[in-house]
């Protein structure tokens, strides 16, 4: 039986905080989680449900799905036909319009369904794909009401199984394999760990490989990465991607339990990779804010029970934290003030997910509200100030990002930079502390 990604989830919750809002899933069976959060829109979000109440789960074949940005909440069956197969992942593109994928862990053998009325009923699509011996099913994506996508393992010796549909799945057509970058032997994907942007989708393979389309589907190119596998038992990782180009990978190496990571860094859609650095940060369920270098995290520490959330705005490198206290899974925003992370269901009317309503990430306001820097515009001397935060560093860079100044500042809360021999224009000021990074916009008259 091939795995699924390897996952960090475990199953209990303690109490709720104010930069979040607990919402109810609807699901009836307690500790029910939520996984495979998809953002339609600032009202629309669809999501998974399984069990999180044993380490031999269960098999949910359920979804919940809100139109009114979390207020209310609508879970439901997923009629598969067969209730042995596992849902992949669910793609949504309206309030009443998804589709999901499942697949039998035993023969490999699923495929794509559709609902076009809110989940009410599901009808499959192109059944007569991954039903060959070789087959196994991994994901559906749509990049929007017409375009959508399939991939599945190898069929032939040479090429994934991946069908491309435009008319929103009424016809599909195998991508040819002229279009398809050859397999090395014994190279297959997996349930899971598969990444969307713009019009870009990745998937990745038990050979460390990303395979990559940037026109929806209809060409792909297969690009290395710095691990030599995404989901084995003593190595292992998870890609996520803020657009076309700008993303990151956080590696595993050891089994899950006593794992260290490293951070890998992309700026070119994956084609190369940073050097990595060590990651030491309890943050392993990521989403990036859309479009930005932003990134939000939960952390759910099963050994000490210490759970918290958290953003970075360097890609990872620092963390700012948000809350701490609650459990909180698979968490997607759609912007710096809408988001929601998984949870466990206490009840039909309470739990279950949880709805980000804290203040602007995307404006860096958490570190900003502790600093007072001014005058900006400024003419000759910036002062920063802060009265409850030390920081180590300043830097200014131009618009082209060369550093202009740069100072130890020896851990302090208050330091002064003289701009006066600086031509006018836009300038950044970095500020690194313990608890992350700020940037902010300078003008220099």
């Amino acid at each position: 039986m091939k795995k699924k990604l390897l996952y960090l989830f475990s199953f209990f919750s303690i109490i709720c905080y104010s930069q979040w809002t607990s919402q109810s899933t609807g699901f009836s069976s307690t500790s029910t989680g939520v996984e495979d959060i998809n953002i339609v829109d600032a009202n629309t979000v669809w999501a998974l449900g399984y069990d999180g109440s044993s380490s031999t789960p269960a098999n949910y074949q359920l979804f919940t799905r809100t139109s009114d940005g979390g207020a209310s909440w609508t879970s439901g069956s997923i009629n598969v036909g067969n209730i042995n197969l596992e849902l992949t992942n669910i793609s949504p593109v309206s309030a009443t319009t998804a589709w999901v994928g499942a697949v039998s862990p035993t023969n490999g053998m699923g495929g794509v369904w559709k609902t076009s009325n809110g989940g009410t009923t599901w009808v499959q699509q192109n059944a007569t794909a991954y039903t060959n011996p070789s087959s196994f099913f991994n994901v559906v994506h749509f990049f929007d009401a017409n375009i959508g996508i399939t991939q599945g393992d190898p069929i032939t010796a040479t090429d994934f199984e991946v069908y491309r549909t435009t008319n929103g799945g009424t016809t599909w057509t195998a991508v040819p394999a002229a279009s398809l970058p050859n397999i090395i032997s014994g190279e297959y994907g997996y349930n899971g760990g598969n990444v969307a942007a713009g019009n870009s989708f990745w998937f990745v393979t038990n050979m460390g490989k990303l395979y990559r389309t940037t026109d929806m589907g209809v060409t792909w190119t297969k690009l290395n990465t710095p691990i030599s596998d995404f989901s084995g038992t003593n190595v292992g990782g998870s890609i996520y991607f803020s657009d076309d180009n700008t993303g990151v990978l956080l590696a595993r190496s050891g089994p899950v339990a006593t794992a260290t990571y490293t951070l890998y860094t992309t700026s070119n859609g994956g084609s190369t990779w940073s050097a990595g650095t060590p990651y030491t940060h309890p943050y392993r369920s990521l989403s990036f804010i859309p479009g930005t270098t932003i990134l939000v995290g939960t952390a759910s520490d099963n050994d000490t029970a210490t759970y918290s959330s958290a953003y970075s705005t360097d890609l990872g490198a620092s963390w700012v934290n948000i809350d701490s206290g609650v459990q909180r899974t698979g968490i997607k925003f759609l912007n710096g003030t809408t988001g929601w992370a998984g949870g466990f269901t206490t009840s039909v009317i309470a739990d279950g997910i949880y709805k980000y309503t804290g203040a602007n990430l995307k404006s860096d306001s958490f570190l900003a509200l502790k600093f007072n820097i001014y005058p900006n515009p400024v003419n000759n001397i910036i002062s920063i100030n802060s009265d409850n935060l030390i920081f180590d560093s300043v830097s200014l860079t131009d618009i082209n990002g060369r550093i202009i100044k740069e100072m130890d500042t020896n851990s302090v809360m208050n330091y002064s930079f003289n701009v006066s021999d600086l031509n006018s224009g836009i300038y950044f000021l970095k500020i690194k502390t313990s608890e992350g990074v700020l940037d902010k916009k300078i003008i220099k008259n």
